[in-house]
């Protein structure tokens, strides 16, 4: 299957996917899109902005039904001169495709392994097994190593790491989110070094049996370092094992027995080393807190990490490393919010003040991990015991009363972390915060809010005044808010916090607006970003871009938000209901521009949201995407224009 562009340019399709022009030429800081021009030496890259396309409709089915782009980046020089190229998509494959695996054979891509590496298999259909592939690619990253070789190669080797959250069904259609265990690959990429294309040449399936398996890996980030910092998110209540839906699957899918898999190995940091060869390694730290990670910024300290934390009752969760470069011995701390924080963009909002939770090593907790039951750290009820010597906190949207054995606190800080940053006084009253993203040069971090909702909203569930987190009404759009940075701060019991990139006030910075269903069925206004989820900024653009995972909009977006002109453009379609992932902004990669993209469960469809427009896209997705059971990885480029960029 070929991946479309948007219909108004069918004339164009045949030349979708030359990448983009390089960033620098010399030392002249620049950025482009477009053909193997490169700059003048005197004309040096000054703003960029992108425009917006209008949202797909009915009008236009097939645009819909696939991944659609309709966008143009402008780019001003310091001569005062303006170039301006059409962007497209291209991808490297749709799930479930046979890709070169570099040793003159195939893989599956978005293959599930066991603990074994042994292919799991969709055994639902008598007759049509087949090797389960993921229908939901998530966080990548896009990366350089020096010396990399890796045979095929003809250009430059360039690598992605790219993880796979779940898979949505069976071949019998049954639901099996979670049931698998999250696998993840390294594509070694060669990057044409005349125009900058990418395409794939290996792909690899990293070894989990190390690291226990992975459990939902959703968002990602790139490390200053080079690596790749993936997540486990909705971490399994080890205190009421039997309402985690999916882990006796997990468990038996992973290492053939559905009572193996421990609950305290699952819910932490994984982190992959991608090597010349083009291999991976994986290491899972256990120190960062045992929440639901999302996504996590690491700050240019190198040292300071926030984390996204996607659940009803999350926190703002920092922690800083004793060295930099290696987060496998620091501090957790949570924040709690101050009186002022508001769903209004112009109010003043929050301060932030910062609790410590504990200082650990990686190794100390996986032992911890090893050794301890849920009982042995808490003892928690969901009825209320009547006894003083319990405490009242929320975990997920309930209540629960808990009472910390003797001498537990450190294990429950960084294996019960919900429960226990609630206990410790921290504003556990966020409702899934997802990406989280830094603009180093203001000082500035960002988090999106997914959903406005429960515990956010006074009297939702899980609503606790205790938390200063308490909205008039929902707001299902959900939301951004932005964090100021500073240093030189100290935590709630007096002792200096060792960063100088600290958030010390919050407010939200940009709001997606509910409305009655419109014409397509939307749910939340289409010229607004709706539930967002994945966040990158990019310093040389300034602008923030916006991956949405919208039940609201019967298209999901990607956005770009230039945060000097406030100029919010949509870039590009999701294929109508798939989710917008994998997203990165690469400055610079031997002179080349890249913003990674993906999506997934295309074709997810709501009765409410898609209702008028499921009967006719339904049978479009299928063709499109294996039947729904594929999903695009791949990147924004340029569509080749006539333009010369250099000076004559």
């Amino acid at each position: 299957m070929t991946q479309q562009t948007t219909s108004r340019r069918d004339a164009l399709k045949l030349l979708a996917g030359v990448p983009m022009l390089p960033l620098a030429t010399g030392s002249a800081a620049s950025f482009l899109f477009g053909t193997t021009s490169a700059l003048a030496a005197n004309a040096s890259f000054v703003s960029a902005s992108f425009s917006s396309m209008p949202a797909p409709s009915l009008a236009d089915p097939a645009a819909m039904a696939v991944t659609t782009v309709g966008s143009r980046l402008t780019v001003t020089l310091s001569d005062k001169t303006t170039q301006t190229f059409d962007l497209a998509y291209q991808p490297f494959f749709i799930t479930g495709d046979m890709v070169p695996n570099g040793k003159g054979g195939k893989i599956l891509a978005g293959g599930y392994y066991d603990i074994n590496n042994k292919p799991i298999m969709d055994t639902s259909v008598a007759g049509k097994e087949r090797h389960f592939f993921s229908d939901a690619p998530d966080g990548m990253s896009l990366l350089k190593l020096a010396n990399a070789k890796v045979p095929g190669v003809k250009g430059n080797a360039l690598f992605a790491v790219v993880q796979f959250e779940y898979t949505s069904q069976d071949q019998k259609g049954t639901d099996t989110y979670g049931a698998l265990p999250s696998p993840i690959a390294v594509l070694t990429l060669d990057q044409d070094p005349k125009t900058g294309k990418l395409s794939l040449v290996k792909y690899h399936n990293v070894d989990m049996s190390k690291v226990h398996g992975l459990w939902i890996t959703c968002g990602a980030s790139l490390t200053p370092w080079g690596t790749h910092l993936s997540s486990e998110e909705y971490e399994p209540d080890a205190q009421f094992l039997e309402n985690t839906k999916y882990f006796k699957a997990f468990s038996k899918s992973t290492f053939g027995d559905e009572t193996k898999a421990n609950p305290y190995h699952y819910g932490h940091m994984p982190e992959i080393t991608v090597h010349a060869d083009g291999t991976g390694t994986a290491k899972k730290h256990y120190n960062l807190g045992r929440i639901s990670h999302e996504l996590a910024q690491v700050m240019p300290d190198e040292r300071t990490l926030l984390m996204g934390d996607d659940a009803t009752n999350s926190g703002l969760f920092m922690f800083v490393a004793d060295k930099p470069r290696d987060i496998s011995s620091g501090t957790l701390y949570v924040a709690k919010l101050g009186t002022g924080f508001a769903l209004d963009p112009a109010a003043p909002g929050a301060d932030l003040t910062w609790i410590n939770l504990g200082h650990a090593t990686s190794a100390e907790i996986e032992k911890l991990a090893n050794s301890l039951k849920p009982s042995d750290i808490l003892d928690a009820k969901k009825d209320d015991p009547n006894d003083s010597s319990y405490s009242k906190v929320f975990y997920n949207g309930a209540p629960n009363w808990i009472k910390v054995k003797p001498g537990m606190e450190k294990a429950a800080a960084f294996l019960e972390t919900h429960r226990y940053a609630y206990l410790k006084g921290g504003s556990m009253g966020f409702s899934k915060m997802e990406g989280t993203t830094v603009n180093a040069k203001d000082k500035i971090a960002y988090s999106a809010l997914q959903n406005i909702v429960d515990s956010m909203v006074k009297g939702g569930k899980g609503w606790n005044a205790e938390s200063n987190i308490g909205f008039d009404k929902a707001l299902t759009a959900g939301g951004i808010m932005e964090m100021k940075l500073v240093g030189g701060l100290r935590d709630t019991a007096g002792a200096a916090i060792n960063s100088e990139w600290v958030p010390t006030h919050t407010k939200m910075m940009m709001i997606g607006e509910d409305i009655a269903a419109d014409a397509l069925g939307n749910l939340a206004n289409p010229d607004k970003v709706g539930n967002p989820d994945n966040l990158k900024f990019s310093e040389k653009l300034r602008t923030l871009f916006i991956g949405e995972d919208s039940g609201y909009h019967v298209n999901n977006f990607l956005w770009a938000y230039n945060i000097d002109t406030k100029q919010l453009s949509r870039i590009m379609s999701i294929p109508a209901g798939g989710e917008s992932t994998g997203l990165q902004a690469v400055d610079e990669l031997n002179g080349w521009t890249y913003i990674t993209s993906n999506f997934q469960h295309v074709g997810d469809w709501s009765k409410t949201l898609h209702a008028k427009v499921q009967p006719t896209l339904d049978p479009l997705v299928r063709a499109n995407y294996k039947d729904r059971y594929g999903a695009a990885v791949g990147y924004l480029t340029a569509i080749q224009t006539s333009v010369k960029l250099a000076k004559a």
